[in-house]
């Protein structure tokens, strides 16, 4: 076993260990273990990721389907990263449970670990998302399925983000064809490419009749055999270039367009799209037809393969010669899928706090930034190791301790409704009506009707004399400035929240400047849930770094009540503007008044430095 793994082992156990104090019984789970068998295996022993697809997709359609109490049919899987390979004799851990159901479709959650007999020990493989949607009544009528209660607290993170997740799904299809369009991806001459291979030499093309093992319980194509299909072709165009063995790294978001079953025959087409330095794309399409008929399109996939040498480290691939027109056009747009391969790699899988703050924001990531921003506010809201701090009529402040991570959440009701607040609330630009600390607030870009970037000016905070922070806008004359991505959700469903998300992204149409200090927020922003009597609960949420500690120490002491006069403030200014509506506003669009709300001198004096200081 690699150092790697090893590493992970221990990760992995950290995990297991903080998951352990919140453990229940889903009643959706479903868990899968099966030892590898020889005849699981490819030449070299290891467990083949074909296999591992047609047991991913048992486990969770079993689970979908004990939700839904009615059968159910793979839909879509987004994307699969096969961090390690398994070997014949160890056992294959894999668990499925349903995060959210919306309406007619659900999104399963899977997690395959690995398991060694001999020594003990237990490893991640890989995780897994997929949605599946439920069959047509004999009336022809779909079955509406049953909300999701979560019960514990990464039951409720998924839930929560599982809305974002459907969200990227839905504008998967149109990011590519954006990329190319806007010639945002530069072309590749493909011609000049000296001693590549023709793309035609790694064609393949193969037929399977499917017969009843191949099929389910409802006399459909398990969709596992579909990939388990699809795999086989790829890795064998993918030999053809490398003339090695393969091994499978990450197969792309994928949708199922039709259904396929017993006696259809099942067309299967491969070819590499393209082949960078150490890794090749290898297209995919499934069609099935019957003796008479039109081919039927089932499915379309892209997977990438690495050529791994005796240490396991991947090895240099010859390049690749596209065919013309079709080819070259497949050629352009594997290089588009690699940088939203790396997009969602970098910016969506790994947690938060791996994230560099300022990240580049350009369109081509402006749906995995907006994504990440959310989801980010939505986890740390579903913590549950919140410690109330300090309270003074009914203003209450939260603190939340992380290894080396310090967060904070300031909440109160406000005698407002939610959608009002959320509509005040969410234009950014009118935040210097109520907090003294947003000297300007600048509309940067507009991208959607939920996402904006905004430049905001704030004073420096410095140390006094005495070791309290003070404004060193006050002091020095010095700046602060901060570019930000604010992404805004409405309810996905009863219950949840209005959300207002806060980042820091860099854009090269405005780079640090002489006279201010480039600020960073890692995760901020609002969330504000309906309550009784047309009233809002409104939480302020904020990840502070280890190097803004001290600004907000004060109030967690108790020594201060400052973030007691801003929620003051804010709750003034959302009170007089709560009858304003706007046309905008009706028609869904909302836009804040700029009415200023009146703050008494000796309240602005003592305003929070919590928003501000503590990054915003």
């Amino acid at each position: 076993m690699s150092s790697r793994v090893s590493n992970d082992l221990e990760k992995d156990e950290e995990e297991e260990e903080e998951e352990e104090e919140e453990e229940s019984v889903n009643p959706t789970e479903v868990k899968m273990s099966q030892i590898v068998m020889p005849c699981h295996c490819n030449h070299r022993q290891e467990l083949s990721v074909g296999q591992l697809l047609k047991w991913i997709d048992s486990t969770a359609c079993l689970s979908a389907e004990r939700h839904a109490g009615s059968p159910c049919v793979t839909a879509s899987m987004d994307d699969i990263h096969f961090e390690h390979t398994i070997s014949v004799g160890q056992v294959v851990n894999i668990k499925a449970k349903v995060n959210r159901a919306f309406n007619t479709s659900m999104e399963v959650g899977i997690q395959v670990s690995c398991e060694d007999l001999f020594s003990d020990r237990h490893w991640r493989v890989c995780h897994a998302y997929a949605t599946f949607v439920t069959q047509r009544t004999n009336s022809g009528k779909k079955v509406t399925l049953k909300p999701i209660v979560p019960h514990t607290q990464k039951e409720q993170v998924e839930y929560s983000v599982a809305a974002e997740r459907r969200r990227v799904r839905m504008v998967h299809d149109d990011i590519i064809k954006d990329l190319l369009s806007n010639g945002s991806i530069q072309t590749a001459d493909s011609s000049a490419v000296c001693n590549a291979v023709a793309a035609e030499k790694t064609k393949v093309e193969s037929v399977e009749l499917v017969l009843p093992p191949h099929a389910n319980h409802q006399v459909n194509t398990f969709g596992g055999q579909i990939m388990a299909w699809m795999v086989n072709v790829a890795t064998i165009a993918a030999s053809r270039l490398c003339q090695a063995h393969p091994t499978l790294r990450t197969i792309d978001m994928f949708t199922f367009r039709g259904p396929s079953q017993i006696g259809d025959r099942l067309l299967l087409r491969a070819i590499v799209n393209n082949a960078f330095k150490n890794s090749m794309e290898v297209g995919v399409r499934a069609e099935a037809y019957q003796e008479e008929g039109l081919n039927r399109h089932i499915n379309s996939a892209f997977m990438t393969f690495e050529v791994l040498d005796d240490h396991r480290k991947p090895c240099t691939l010859p390049r690749i010669r596209p065919e013309p027109l079709e080819g070259e056009r497949r050629f352009q747009e594997a290089i588009a899928r690699k940088k939203i391969r790396l997009d969602r790699k970098y910016i969506i899988s790994r947690k938060q706090g791996e994230v560099p703050l300022s990240v580049p924001w350009d369109p081509t990531n402006q749906v995995y930034l907006s994504y990440n921003n959310v989801s980010a506010l939505k986890m740390l809201a579903a913590r549950k190791n919140w410690r109330l701090s300090s309270e003074k009529d009914k203003v209450r402040l939260y603190t939340l301790e992380q290894k080396s991570m310090l967060s904070f959440r300031v909440e109160a009701e406000v005698d407002v409704p939610a959608h009002r607040a959320f509509s005040l609330l969410a234009e950014l630009s009118n935040r210097t009506n109520w907090d003294t600390h947003y000297r300007e607030c600048e509309l940067i870009h507009r991208v959607d009707d939920d996402d904006f970037l905004y430049r905001v000016v704030t004073p420096s905070v410095r140390y006094g004399a005495a070791g309290s922070p003070t404004s060193a806008g006050l002091a020095e004359g010095i700046l602060q400035d901060f570019i930000l991505l604010a992404s805004k959700r409405k309810p996905c469903s009863s219950g949840d929240p209005y959300v207002i998300a806060l980042r820091s992204v860099s854009l090269p149409t405005h780079p640090p400047t002489e006279g201010y200090n480039r600020g960073e927020v890692l995760c901020a922003g609002f969330t504000i849930l309906e309550a009784k009597d047309n009233m809002s609960l409104i939480r302020y949420y904020n990840q502070a770094s280890p190097e803004v500690l001290p600004y907000i120490s004060t109030d967690i002491a108790g020594l201060s009540s400052s973030f007691y006069h801003t929620f003051c403030s804010c709750s003034q200014y959302l009170t007089k503007n709560r009858m304003q509506f706007t046309s905008e506003e009706q028609t869904g669009q909302y836009q804040a008044t700029n009415t200023e709300s009146p703050i008494r001198e000796n309240e602005a004096e003592s305003l929070s430095v919590a928003l501000h200081s503590t990054q915003l």
